[in-house]
Parts: C-alpha cells; sequence; structure tokens
C-alpha cells in the first residue's frame, strides 16, 4: 500500500465542519500500488450507461465487413477513428419479429432494451436495461441514474421501470449541473463535511409516509395496492439515496467540481444539439469521476430523429423518406450527412469518458457504454441489422476493438452480455423469440 492513511481515521470528527471545495493534495494515497482499486481493497466503481441516436444508418456502408478484431472502418464509421482501440461493433442483431407488427421508431429501441418485441405501439410494460443495472449498482450513488436529453426534450428517454414510469432527461448542460455539482454536491475530496440539514427532514418525511402504508393499502384494489407497491419500491430507493448524503463520501482522485457550463441554445438544430451533447459529456464525466452516479443515459437525436440543419424545415427524419436516393451514389446523401455527424457525436462521448485519468487507467477502462438505434436502414424503419456499439472495458471484464455478426440473432444476446458484465448473476434475458441464454463471448474477456 503506499501509505497507513486510513479513510474512517481521517473522517473522525469531521461532521462538525463546515463544507468547503478544496481538494486533498496526494490523493493516491487512497488506492492501491496496482492503481486499479482503493487502499481498503474495494473495486473502484463500475459503471453502466446508453447512448442513443434516431434513424440508424446505410447498412452496406456501415456494417464492416471483417470480423473479429482485424476489422476496418466502413464509410460510416470513419468518423469513429479516434475511438476505434476502445470500441466494438456488432451488426446483424435485430429485433426479432413472430407476428408482432414493427412498431416504427419504438420496437427497435424496446426489443434491444427490454428483450421484448412489443406488441402495442409504446406499450412496453418491461424495464429497460439501464433500469435492471441500476437495480443492482446504482443505490450506491447519491443519484440512482442520470438521464439527460441534447434534443432539450425531457421526454426523449428511453429509460423505464414500465410504461407509466418513464424517466425523463435533463434537458440542458446548466440544469444538469445545478442538479450534480449544486448546493446537495458533497465534494469527497474537500477537506471538511457537513450533512445537509434538509436531508434530515426529507428522511423524516418519507419515514411517516411508509408508516401509513398498512393503513392505505386495506383501502385500496388489487391494481392500486400493485400500483402502490412500486411506489414505495421506488421510495425505498430513494430513502437509501438520501441516507448517502448524510455520510462523507471516499475520496475519489479522479473528482474535481467543474466550472457551472454556459447555456447554449436549446433547439432541434443538429448544431445546437452538438454544443449542448459535449457541454453535457463533460459534466456527465466529472458527475461520474465523483461516484454521483454509476449508471446513464444519454439521448443525443431522438426517435424518429427531428434533427435538422439551420434554416432548413427539412428534418433527418422526413430526409430519409423523401430525398432521392443518388443513382451514383447508393445512398441518400443529406439523411447521410446526419449519419456521420451521429458517429462524431458518439466519438466526443467515448472520447471524454476516456480522457479522465482514473487509477492505473482511465474512466472509460471503468464504463461500460452501448451505443444503439432503433433503426437500421430508417427508410425501411427496419430492425433488422441494427446498429450497435460497445465502449470501454467493464473493469476488465469487456474486450474491445472486436466487431462480432450476429446475422439472425437477437440484440437481447448483447443486453444479457452487458448484464453480466456488470456482474447481475441472470442467466437469461429476453421474451418469447427473443430469448437466449447465450452472451455475446467474444466480447467477454
Amino acid at each position: 500500500m503506499k501509505g497507513s492513511l486510513d479513510r474512517r481515521t481521517f473522517l473522525r470528527g469531521s461532521l462538525a465542519g463546515a463544507a468547503v471545495s478544496v481538494g486533498l493534495p496526494l490523493l493516491e494515497i487512497f488506492l492501491n500500488d496496482h492503481g486499479d482499486a482503493l487502499a481498503s481493497g474495494a473495486p473502484l466503481p463500475q459503471r453502466f450507461g446508453t447512448w442513443f441516436f434516431g434513424c440508424g444508418m446505410n447498412p452496406s456502408r456501415w456494417d464492416p465487413r471483417i470480423e473479429g478484431p482485424g476489422f476496418s472502418l466502413t464509410p460510416e464509421l470513419e468518423p469513429t477513428a479516434a475511438i476505434r482501440e476502445h470500441m466494438s461493433v456488432l451488426s446483424g442483431f435485430s429485433v426479432l419479429l413472430a407476428g408482432e407488427a414493427n412498431h416504427v421508431h419504438y420496437t427497435g429501441i424496446m426489443g434491444t432494451l427490454t428483450g421484448e418485441a412489443p406488441r402495442e405501439a409504446k406499450k412496453s410494460n418491461r424495464p429497460t436495461l439501464d433500469v435492471l443495472i441500476a437495480d443492482e449498482i446504482g443505490g450506491a450513488t447519491r443519484f440512482r441514474s442520470l438521464e439527460m436529453a441534447a434534443t432539450g426534450r425531457a421526454t426523449d428517454s428511453y429509460s423505464q421501470r414500465d410504461q407509466t414510469s418513464t424517466n425523463p432527461g435533463e434537458t440542458s448542460p446548466l440544469a444538469l449541473y445545478t442538479r450534480v455539482f449544486g448546493p446537495g454536491f458533497a465534494d469527497p475530496n474537500a477537506a471538511e463535511f457537513k450533512p445537509d440539514p434538509r436531508i434530515l427532514l426529507r428522511q423524516s418525511a418519507l419515514s411517516i409516509v411508509k408508516d401509513d402504508r398498512a393503513r392505505l393499502e386495506a383501502r385500496l384494489g388489487k391494481n392500486d395496492r400493485a400500483r402502490l407497491d412500486a411506489y414505495f419500491t421506488s421510495l425505498r430507493q430513494l430513502e437509501r439515496q438520501l441516507e448517502l448524503g448524510r455520510r462523507k463520501p471516499p475520496p475519489l482522485e479522479a473528482c474535481r467540481r467543474p466550472e457551472a457550463p454556459l447555456d447554449a441554445p436549446v433547439s432541434l438544430e443538429i448544431d445546437h444539439v452538438t454544443e449542448n451533447h459535449r457541454l453535457m459529456t463533460e459534466v456527465l464525466a466529472l458527475a461520474l469521476a465523483c461516484d454521483q452516479t454509476r449508471v446513464f443515459n444519454m439521448v443525443f437525436s431522438n426517435r424518429a430523429s427531428s434533427l435538422h440543419l439551420a434554416g432548413s424545415s427539412d428534418s433527418h427524419h422526413t430526409l430519409t423518406h423523401e430525398e432521392r436516393r443518388d443513382p451514383e451514389l447508393g445512398y441518400q446523401p443529406q439523411a447521410t450527412a446526419f449519419v456521420l455527424r451521429h458517429m462524431e457525436a458518439w466519438t466526443t462521448f467515448v472520447q471524454a469518458l476516456a480522457d479522465v485519468p482514473e487509477g492505473a487507467g482511465t474512466l472509460l477502462d471503468n464504463c461500460l457504454v452501448l451505443g444503439h438505434s432503433e433503426s437500421s436502414d430508417a427508410n425501411t424503419h427496419s430492425v433488422t441489422g441494427l446498429p450497435i456499439m460497445i465502449a470501454g472495458r467493464a473493469g476488465g471484464r469487456i474486450r474491445p476493438g472486436v466487431h462480432v455478426r450476429g446475422v439472425g440473432e437477437s440484440t437481447a444476446r448483447i443486453s444479457l452480455t452487458l448484464q453480466q458484465a456488470m456482474g447481475l448473476r441472470v442467466a437469461r434475458f429476453g421474451v418469447r423469440q427473443n430469448e437466449t441464454t447465450r452472451p455475446v463471448s467474444e466480447i467477454l474477456t
């Protein structure tokens, strides 16, 4: 070990001090000699997230030709060259349909995230992948998960417990910053710590509500009792989150409180979305480094991508249907320009995580990020051969830099793999024809 300073010894008597934001020197002392765990032996935090973009790509220009680690970047993957070593590409995986309708711009999302081809439009009642993982790892941090919508619309979120419980997205970089690093933020590297008295009041209020549960249940029918049970499940999770605010967080070498970002214009103009995405990404990276959350969801463009160029009334979505396919190029050049912008934004996101040092590696090494879309060829709304990218190493459990082709295979295989890589003890995932017990072993170490 690098030293004999014990975290609990350092904290003794610190509750009476005033909260400040001065970082401690020599933070390496809190890591082991290899820099891959805390000095106490506890592992560095592992994080999971999703990154979504709408309206897919052109399969013939996006899917790599060669399987395995030696694949070359295709024209629509060329913008990801800077992060080539950090990511794997999974092509050909689909949401399998067996009589269900393809509910356009919906089936592809929910099929991947829940393992079920929904039978009705906008009525998937299963928890999404991020929620399942947050149930396992999200209770140790102040925020169980963070959702962000670079589009500026809170409804552009695909994280849900069920069809009535969607986690709304933060709509601006400043709102995200204020939520994470505002008055409720406790700097893990601050010299002293004082719990927020408002947390103690909220804790008491929640306990009073909880004590009334038996009385309420006696007056409710079966369906309302089920809803009440779901409510109290969320309430217990919130209580655990609030309890964290009463204890000083452990020091983290990579954590620093950033300056508040300037609010950029919020609209569906792609330049505005790109800038808001960049700023949100910077805030998120430090939120992860400061262990404020371990689960996140970023929406760059909404399903049925509504992004447009400045001064244009044509959205990405309308172009995929109305733009003429160039006979020489073989694709729609204006719509395809949005695909390239999506890949540039994905690169920005992954690179931001890779740029944060953490332990002997980087923040990205301790992350696992699923990049995905709801369509492959948006012109036909196809859910066959969806574009899927995986970034990060999940603390050494995932092998990046691989192309895996899964023709005829369900995207549920990918979701099962990600859960297992994040430590969930799950042997199967998916419903009906999408159910699987087979992880994608090619990306597992």
